[in-house]
């Protein structure tokens, strides 16, 4: 059965997408529709990004004690007191990012983590510079993108909260960690007509948010209540 958004072509392309990457019988296509259609339930529109969520191998970016709740739209830890985020999140993030970002963007992702919203990312835009502050973490992260084969994306072990000079401005901002206050050098490196999706609160409450900045001046929305992991400061070894 096909789901109702694809038609059988994309299906095709999408299985042999799947099965390049991570061989036949890892996991049931069955099981990633059946999150799609769940992110569809939830209200997750673009088929661009529900096609992302379904070809990446999840299960590849997680513990393998934990790769049979890799298709449950939960978030799951990855040591560290660290997390991947949910697939609703992961694709509610990136579709804000994605409807107001260039073909050609480039963004800047604070909080690598594992490197599944940097992977699902980098398939929508010209190349994403990402930074996370735990080194082994982002050690293995940086492995695991190369081994998939994900080429357009530049990581480092840095402070976060200082964004990346060198590469700015960026078209769009995304950050994977709550702040209890908007960086301002973040806001700073985002092109005119940029936009930042970042979590924002303690660890009772946080708002995910929307900045833009329109000639020079930054205006903000709340899309929905989220629960992120902090975000911290200086860079752990």
């Amino acid at each position: 059965m096909l789901l109702s958004w694809m038609t059988a072509g994309q299906k095709d392309k999408a299985d042999m997408i799947t099965l390049n990457r991570e061989g036949i019988g890892m996991t049931s296509l069955r099981t990633r529709e059946r999150l799609v259609n769940r992110l569809i339930e939830q209200g997750i529109q673009p088929i661009d990004v529900l096609e992302s969520i379904r070809t990446t191998p999840r299960h590849l970016f997680i513990d393998e004690a934990l790769s049979h709740r890799a298709y449950e739209d939960v978030a799951l830890p990855i040591g560290f007191n660290q997390t991947i985020s949910q697939p609703y999140i992961v694709a509610r993030m990136t579709e804000t990012i994605l409807n107001a970002a260039p073909d050609d963007a480039t963004i800047l992702e604070i909080g690598t983590g594992c490197g599944y919203q940097t992977a699902i990312l980098a398939q929508h835009v010209k190349h994403v510079y990402s930074i996370e502050r735990i080194r082994p973490l982002l050690d293995r992260t940086r492995q695991r993108l190369r081994d998939l084969g994900v080429n357009n994306v530049s990581v480092k072990c840095a402070d976060g909260n200082l964004g990346w000079p060198q590469h700015a401005p960026f078209d769009c901002i995304i950050t994977t960690a709550a702040a209890t206050e908007v960086p301002r050098a973040l806001l700073q490196q985002l092109k005119e007509g940029g936009v930042m999706v970042i979590p924002v609160g303690g660890r009772e409450q946080q708002e995910l948010k929307l900045y833009r900045k329109i000639d020079g001046k930054i205006s903000d929305e709340t899309l929905e209540a989220v629960r992120f992991v902090p975000l911290l400061g200086g860079v752990e070894n």
